[in-house]
């Protein structure tokens, strides 16, 4: 610290001999009192010192702001709760206690959240920002609003022109450019700990709002821009002031660039940079998501030790950076010894990893298919909630987020895990390799995993009886929306209430996926009223009227073969008992083509009985995307505080990968 308050000593030209005493200033170094320099300096001197107070001041702002945004949110979540599922009594629910219910709930409330969804909750400006909502844009203009007003208020824009000490006849340019330098310097200090917040899986966040970790992954990456576009307006600003307006040159620039402090501000910049680089979808591309992720952690952590070194009075926003990133680290691997440490076959305590079996559905053209099924000792998770998988034999410095497809369900001590995942490329793909060669070798493999987790928020705490429900899913997507499904059989049926599942699949076998559950649902379709519509996009109908396909050898469940459609949205003929899984081939020779979703979800909402529609969503980013904009245009605020809840409309969907 003597070494940095020398060299600011020098540079920002103070007579410390001659001062009656040093004035504190948070985050910078003392000021010495009174100034015996020259007028210019001691008036650049002022504007340097309460150009920093008021940085501070503007900082402690921000913070306070979003302190406050979120207690008021935690508070409101207790004070005004949206009615959970669990406050309903298990059973057949009559009219009289859904009016109950739906009475209970504020028209408001559910008024001001409709038109938030109408008008916030489409994809925004999708070229710049990829398949983010609205709100979430409005969120990051409104921060980013704030810093760029305080990026420049309070600072005196004015140029000192200041003799150099024992050199006569040499002067310094001195400007608002060097206060103006350290303003954005601090504050991109002062959101490095907002930034690792965002990023977190074990997110306090989370714990506050409810809002699942992932659904921060925007504003951490734009805050991250943010933060390299401060950091490097920062360093051009100094190097301008140092190797330009300060003389004589070149010695002061040769002077200043060796200096310890400003030697960390260069590796600091470097680091900033490089980590920008490696998020970018090109820089993931080209070196994998897994080596983007491991690299950002460790990268990110040396930036905040190269900022320390740099400005260590500044520590205030350092160390909780630190704190929150070593906190959550050391929570992911509490998660995983949880659940691993068990008993081993000998009698002893130990870590032990689970033995998934595996299932291959092969498929050259797309991607081959694989599910893993295993049971394990362990507390059950909540339906949404997701599992980080180490697949050991393949490598185990991987790891990679799945969503169990089956409920979370204790038997005998034990809870039934399923998943599956399709082939793609790195991890996935040696997996499904894997899975092939030891199936050619045995009747049945299986395969050693880690587990981490489970990660997430419940995606059902808030679905009440008096709630339509349509899941839409696309691919390996099924996951995601099947335990809502799986749930809801195992309640009793509710009069009124309109239940869907829609699925986009690519050729007619990859309903073997999910055989059982299909089974499970098809069996209860009739008394809970479900029907199942699945979309086969890559595979034309067959000449033959119908087809009745065997799904399971142990229980034959009917599938109708629609025929040519004459558009991808023709409308879903209605399912009758005796053909409760309604499958239509819709694409053509060497092309997709995928169902109507706007037709569908208009259909289901206008042709629901009463109660809110929830749509519950998992698959490709288009489909996710073409959803937000029409479950925001099936919302209508007017027409939910005139009571007619048909038009309070909620999407719940999956875009944990989603850049």
């Amino acid at each position: 610290m003597a070494t940095m308050e020398t060299h600011l000593e020098a540079r920002h030209i103070q007579n410390l001999s001659e001062a009656a005493s040093l004035e504190k200033h948070w985050g910078y170094v003392d000021r010495a009192v009174p100034c015996t320099n020259d007028a210019g300096s001691c008036a650049y001197l002022d504007q340097v010192y309460g150009s920093h107070d008021l940085t501070m001041v503007y900082s402690g702002i921000m913070w306070a702001i979003i302190g406050g945004v979120l207690l008021l949110w935690a508070i409101g979540r207790r004070v005004f709760p949206s009615p959970r599922a669990d406050e309903v009594a298990s059973g057949a629910i009559d009219n009289e206690r859904l009016a109950k219910i739906s009475g209970r709930r504020s028209r408001t409330r559910r008024t001001a959240v409709s038109l938030i969804r109408r008008y916030l909750l489409p994809d925004s400006a999708r070229f710049l920002f990829g398949r983010t909502t609205r709100l979430q844009v409005l969120i990051l203009t409104v921060l980013a609003g704030y810093l760029l007003i305080f990026s420049f208020a309070g600072i005196t824009y004015q140029t000192w022109i200041t003799p150099v000490k024992n050199s006569p006849g040499v002067y310094n340019t001195r400007t608002s450019l060097g206060p103006w330098s350290d303003r954005v310097g601090v504050l991109a200090y002062a959101l490095t700990p907002l930034s690792v917040l965002l990023s977190s899986r074990d997110s306090i966040l989370s714990l506050l709002t409810g809002i699942p970790y992932q659904s921060f992954n925007f504003l951490h990456r734009w805050l991250g821009y943010i933060i390299v576009i401060q950091g490097s307006l920062h360093t051009i600003g100094w190097s301008i002031v140092e190797v330009r307006l300060y003389q004589p040159q070149p010695t002061t620039a040769q002077e200043w660039i060796v200096q310890l402090y400003i030697i960390w501000g260069v590796v600091a910049q470097i680091l900033l940079l490089l980590l920008f680089a490696l998020s970018t979808p090109w820089g993931i591309r080209l070196t994998g998501y897994e080596f983007f992720r491991k690299a950002h952690y460790v990268l990110a952590m040396v930036y905040i030790g190269a900022c320390w070194g740099h400005w260590a009075n500044l520590q205030c926003f350092l160390i909780p950076g630190l704190a929150i990133w070593g906190l959550d680290r050391a929570i992911r691997y509490l998660r995983s010894a949880l659940i691993h440490y068990q008993y081993l076959p000998n009698g002893s305590m130990g870590f032990r990893a689970v033995h998934a079996s595996l299932t291959h559905f092969p498929d050259a053209e797309h991607g081959d298919v694989v599910r893993m099924d295993f049971k394990h000792p362990q507390d059950p998770w909540k339906v949404g909630e997701h599992y980080y998988l180490c697949f050991t034999e393949c490598s185990i410095w991987q790891s990679h987020p799945f969503t169990p497809l089956n409920l979370p369900k204790v038997e005998n001590g034990l809870v039934s895990h399923s998943y599956i995942l399709r082939a793609k490329k790195g991890e996935t793909k040696k997996v499904a390799e894997l899975a092939a060669k030891k199936l050619a070798e045995a009747p049945t493999a299986t395969t050693p995993l880690i587990l981490s987790g489970n990660y997430g928020e419940s995606i059902v705490e808030n679905l009440t009886p008096d709630a339509n429900v349509l899941c839409v899913a696309g691919g390996t997507g099924i996951t995601y929306v099947l335990p809502v499904l799986l749930g809801l059989i195992e309640q009793k049926e509710v009069k009124d209430r309109k239940v869907q599942l829609v699925w986009a699949v690519r050729k007619k076998d990859d309903i073997r996926w999910v055989e059982k559950e299909l089974n499970a649902i098809r069996k209860a379709a009739k008394a809970h009223k479900i029907e199942v519509h699945i979309y086969v996009t890559r595979e034309t109908s067959s000449k033959s009227p119908s087809i009745n396909t065997d799904i399971s050898e142990k229980d034959e469940m009917a599938v109708k073969e629609a025929g040519p459609l004459s558009s991808a949205g023709s409308s879903i003929k209605a399912v009758d008992s005796n053909s409760s899984l309604d499958v239509q081939k819709i694409g053509g020779h060497g092309f997709d083509r995928h169902p109507d979703l706007q037709k569908l979800v208009m259909e289901f909402v206008e042709g629901t009985i009463r109660g809110s529609t929830t749509v519950y969503a998992s698959g490709p980013g288009s489909m996710i995307s073409d959803l937000r904009s029409i479950v925001a245009s099936s919302n209508s605020g007017a027409k939910v505080w005139q009571g007619n809840e048909r038009y309070d409309v909620s999407l719940v969907c999956d875009d944990r990968l989603e850049w």
